[in-house]
């Protein structure tokens, strides 16, 4: 059955409003295949545990999100879907047991769908083909298996238990990198990395496919490519267009902020901001330029919203640099050009006006915004990273500790193994709760997700932090309550 929903919308109009619907997507099993001379080529620092990152930890992100998104799927039925002899079906999109919520929103389930269209199966097979360099044989195998197994292939890159096929796209668990919801349009992404080719194309069909979305059609938007990509010689790919989800934000109606990392281009940023403005979607765009390095990837490694004046962020990239009498000896005469390289530029566009505004620093960007944009009457507070000691600030901004996702203002998701910034949450007077106490508590009505507030809610980390991603990565909000 097709999933449909009449009172769906798309309408994102910031980081941090109720959470009413959002795309995932659970690890499959081409998680399971990566091995280690592919991993980096496939955007994996390590290989994971597939079976423990399921059961042990991306299961209850799929439980959370339901109980506050989709209370009736899951309530009072939590000791049956977890029952050993039921075989985690609730969580699987191809069986009959799956949740098949339509506000936490599976992508494997949305593109069997589609692909129940024999003319859409038809065109999609052969583009996944072209783009895999398939034969022909292969191609019509594929195109004559049936809808919900082809979806799994697709993602997967398996023919069956043994056969590989092609690369799986074990990125696809990070669903915000492929769309973002801005106010009630959809912008697709165009990834840097050749290995996530498949997801950008399956998005593509979703899109523009799927009943779910049919009347936001005219507002999906697709970053062009430019001309002069097609007239450089030979193979250098440095000045591609390229743009990825993480590194843009919804922080206001009117306000987004577009991230130039190692992942999203200058041009990919310029592309975004004609388009962004030819469509009337924003009117103001503030483009973020972090150092392109591995450890920060995105903006949203670097800092995410917790609440209209709250922020959590990595110190070392939120303060502009010293002046040089307060430095030490070696600021007169360090290399300038490594220090250029190392800083945060931050340039705001506004649509109709000439000349951009600069800000110095992120933490001055983000105090405007809770100020001036979101209207907060009460002083921006910085939840910093590590509780900003070395080294834990490095080390906890690589597994996530700034990558959280809000399902309210106020409560957020994170990983429970950053130790030292979870000290500095309770420092600011937030409550912190492990999952599975938390669930409990849902299921016995002992508290109501809705009356939560100020909370950070800690989530088992040990196989996901492998893959370099937390939650605000793994989720695609597709509406959210106006704050």
């Amino acid at each position: 059955m097709i999933l449909h929903n009449n009172n769906f919308k798309i309408n994102v109009s910031s980081e941090i409003g109720n959470l009413r619907s959002l795309l995932i997507h659970s690890p499959d099993n081409g998680l399971g295949r990566v091995v280690p001379s592919k991993a980096q080529d496939w955007l994996f620092e390590d290989i994971v545990h597939l079976d423990s990152m399921r059961k042990n930890e991306y299961d209850y992100y799929v439980k959370l999100l339901l109980y506050f998104l989709d209370p009736y799927k899951i309530k009072g039925k939590l000791k049956d879907i977890d029952a050993k002899e039921n075989n985690r079906d609730f969580y699987k999109p191809d069986n009959k047991g799956f949740h098949a919520s339509d506000k936490v929103i599976e992508i494997q389930s949305l593109l069997a769908d589609i692909l129940e269209d024999e003319d859409i199966r038809n065109k999609l097979v052969a583009s996944v083909c072209a783009i895999e360099s398939c034969n022909y044989r292969l191609q019509e195998t594929l195109t004559d298996t049936a809808p919900v197994e082809l979806a799994k292939i697709f993602i997967s890159g398996s023919l069956n238990s043994n056969e590989m096929i092609f690369a799986p796209i074990p990125n696809l668990i990070f669903s915000r990198d492929i769309g973002i919801a801005i106010n009630n349009y959809m912008l697709l992404n165009k990834p840097a990395k050749k290995a996530r080719a498949r997801e950008t194309l399956l998005a593509r069909y979703i899109f523009f496919n799927h009943p779910l979305f049919a009347a936001y059609r005219d507002n999906i938007l697709e970053i062009p490519e430019t001309v002069q990509q097609f007239l450089r010689p030979g193979e250098d790919q440095d000045e591609k267009t390229t743009l990825e989800g993480g590194d843009v934000m919804m922080i206001s109606p009117e306000h987004l902020i577009i991230g130039c990392s190692e992942r999203t281009s200058n041009s990919g940023a310029n592309e975004a901001i004609k388009l962004l403005f030819a469509n009337d979607v924003v009117k103001k765009i503030t483009i973020v330029k972090i150092p392109h390095k591995r450890d920060y990837m995105h903006i949203d490694t670097v800092f995410t919203q917790v609440k209209r004046n709250v922020w959590v962020l990595l110190h070392s990239l939120g303060i502009s640099q010293n002046p040089v009498e307060d430095s030490e000896p070696i600021a007169w005469f360090a290399d300038k050009k490594q220090k250029d390289k190392d800083r945060t530029d931050i340039i705001q566009f506004e649509k109709g006006k000439k000349k951009p505004r600069a800000f110095n620093c992120l933490e001055d960007l983000l105090t405007d915004i809770s100020e001036n944009d979101l209207q907060s009457k009460e002083k921006t507070t910085f939840i910093y990273s590590g509780n900003d000691t070395f080294p834990y600030d490095a080390r906890e901004q690589w597994t996530d500790s700034c990558n959280l996702l809000a399902i309210k203002e106020g409560v957020v998701l994170g990983y429970d193994r950053n130790d030292k910034t979870i000290e500095a949450f309770k420092k600011n007077g937030f409550q912190v709760i492990k999952v599975k106490e938390l669930l409990r508590k849902f299921e016995n009505d002992e508290l109501d997700p809705q009356s939560m507030k100020d909370t950070l809610i800690l989530m088992p980390s040990a196989e996901l932090s492998r893959a370099r991603g937390g939650f605000h990565c793994m989720s695609m909000p597709l509406q959210r309550d106006i704050i």
